[in-house]
């Protein structure tokens, strides 16, 4: 059974200004309907605006809401905020957190957009208006859902945002593989960065991800586990500069659950990034590592 969370609002009309495509949105939802899997779908309120106000600054939070965001930041967004694009965004933050309340009950559950992890405190950026992981992480902590939270980033690009939102805390510890030549040019200091040559394949990536995450766990023993499962390490994303294969995506992810549920740990994942020029092609990647994640998930005794 996969627990999705899913929304209408998350496919927002595309902007008049700015290269962001939406449509994979609706995309994935009928490759996980027409997969045959067993799927329970969860529709998310809309983030409260104090939630947001605890991570980002209120007068940015402010904008956003009044769609009033100045050009200069729009500009690092990668489109215009309207007044479709503030509801879409509270809409996937408050699916990461409805996402999380659903791991709590079933172990794994998934949410079908989001994983905004270049949103900063004052600002977006690079196609990111809000933090969702930085949000729910601390949205967690405050109500006492969990006492120490990993997020683990495996997009292809660093999650510069949400390392700098939650850095120096002791009960958030982000751990980020990434492109190092990639997106952004000047890389925040996550918890642990592993910064990839260009062209590490399935292997390599393995190599890295084996090696760095059973410690982590060791190390800072979290109690919850947020995943920003971005497909853009695909050989063929195009804004990607790894080489992992649909068979590479899928031992990624298996091993990621894997790990949290040997450890009897609620796990919940967040979209990420995944780009090309046909969104349908992307879409199946994003709905193949849902369901792959969840099949991982049925394996382990729940807690």
């Amino acid at each position: 059974m996969l627990h999705v969370v899913h929304h209408a609002d998350y496919m927002a009309p595309r902007p008049e200004r700015g290269s962001f495509r939406f449509d994979k949105y609706y995309l994935v939802m009928e490759e996980l309907r027409a997969s045959g899997t067993a799927i329970t779908e969860h529709a998310p309120e809309p983030m409260p605006r104090e939630w947001l106000e605890a991570v980002h600054c209120p007068d940015y939070v402010d904008q956003v809401f009044r769609a009033d965001v100045p050009r200069d930041k729009e500009r690092r967004i990668g489109f215009p905020v309207t007044p479709a694009i503030t509801s879409r965004v509270r809409h996937t933050n408050g699916g990461t957190w409805l996402a999380a309340q659903l791991a709590r009950q079933h172990g794994y559950a998934a949410n079908s957009a989001a994983g905004s992890h270049h949103a900063l405190h004052d600002t977006g950026a690079g196609y990111c208006v809000f933090n969702d992981l930085a949000v729910t992480a601390n949205r967690l902590i405050a109500d006492r859902h969990a006492a120490r939270v990993l997020i683990v980033d495996l997009d292809v690009h660093q999650g510069d945002g949400t390392a700098s939102l939650t850095a120096g805390r002791e009960d958030i510890f982000t751990l980020s593989l990434h492109a190092e030549k990639n997106f952004p040019v000047r890389k925040a200091r996550s918890s642990l960065d592993v910064g990839l040559p260009d062209g590490v394949d399935d292997d390599g990536y393995m190599a890295a991800l084996t090696r760095h995450l059973p410690q982590v766990f060791a190390d800072f023993a979290p109690d919850f586990v947020l995943y920003q499962a971005g497909v853009d390490p695909h050989v063929d994303d195009k804004l990607g500069r790894l080489a992992l294969t649909d068979a590479g995506l899928a031992l990624r992810d298996r091993f990621v659950t894997g790990e949290a549920r040997r450890r009897a740990l609620p796990i919940a994942s967040a979209l990420g990034g995944g780009y090309g020029d046909d969104p349908r092609t992307v879409a199946a990647r994003h709905a193949a590592s849902m369901l792959t994640m969840a099949d991982e998930n049925g394996r382990w005794p729940q807690k």
